[in-house]
């Protein structure tokens, strides 16, 4: 891959989803090779590795714009933590202030960067496509599946305890005829006695569990307060064991309105990537 090296990266975890966060404002890597790249750099051990790449670019109307791609190539419509470290990353670089609106393929999303250790909040997309009654079986035990659209599709199950095997139980889900053609991604949800939530994730396009998943831990939170099981607003530990905010009015599920998720972005490291990364 013939490009301009060295390229300067900075790496970043958003409730322990990592991803590589590039200044593409003046661009670097052509959009065709732009998934195979993603592929390359997410690699973990062999290279930078991440959960998914960001590359910032110029808007001409919004305070910018991304291109999410997963660790697989693929192309994200939409991540909440990735959307908080993306907003981090534009106001450390003075590409946007606190308060700032960028497009994503799911649209527009507003963030604001709060207080001296800048964590960060993004109102994130209304949520769609809420359906229930869909029950599965899983190892010999049917489960009640509710289906919900927080950026992306997210298939959410309530466990009675979070040591299940998310892998197997992910991607069996994840692959399953009822959410064909486009797939899905699983939450398996824990509700604790005060009403806050544990949430593991399987997430498509990565193919396993993540640390944490934001649009999956909004859809997790939309649908317990449907079902009655807690109120806004939620409080949400990640699989990774951070801790994660989802706040909405409304009913929950897709009469969840105004949804902002809130937590930490941290800033792990600032690097330059060589040609050998991409070997």
């Amino acid at each position: 891959m013939n490009l301009d090296f060295p390229i300067a990266i900075t790496k970043m975890s958003g409730a322990g989803n990592d991803f590589i966060v590039i200044d593409h404002r003046r661009p670097l890597v052509p959009e065709p090779l732009q998934p195979q790249f993603a592929q390359l750099v997410c690699r973990r051990r062999f290279s930078v590795g991440a959960d998914g790449l960001i590359l910032i670019e110029d808007d001409e109307e919004l305070d910018f714009r991304w291109r999410f791609y997963n660790s697989d190539g693929s192309v994200a419509e939409m991540c909440g933590n990735g959307a908080r470290c993306a907003a981090r990353f534009a106001f450390r670089q003075g590409i946007a202030g606190r308060s700032q609106r960028f497009r994503t393929v799911a649209g527009v999303i507003e963030a604001e960067v709060i207080g001296e250790q800048e964590h960060v909040s993004v109102r994130m997309t209304e949520p769609f496509g809420y359906r229930d009654g869909i029950f599965i079986n899983l190892d010999g035990t049917s489960y009640e599946v509710f289906f919900i659209n927080t950026g992306v599709p997210h298939a959410v199950v309530f466990v009675a305890s979070d040591q299940i095997p998310v892998r197997e139980w992910g991607r069996r889900l994840r692959f399953h005829e009822q959410f064909a053609p486009a797939g899905t991604n699983v939450d398996f949800v824990r509700v604790d006695g005060d009403g806050a939530l544990l949430v593991r994730t399987y997430e498509r396009g990565v193919e396993d569990e993540t640390m944490a998943c934001g649009t999956g831990v909004v859809a997790a939170a939309l649908v317990a307060v449907r079902q009655g099981l807690c109120e806004s607003p939620v409080d949400v530990t990640t699989g990774g064991g951070e801790q994660l905010l989802v706040q909405f009015t409304g009913e929950g599920g897709e009469q969840g309105t105004d949804v902002y998720l809130q937590g930490a972005a941290r800033i792990v490291y600032e690097g330059a990537l060589s040609p050998e990364a991409l070997l």
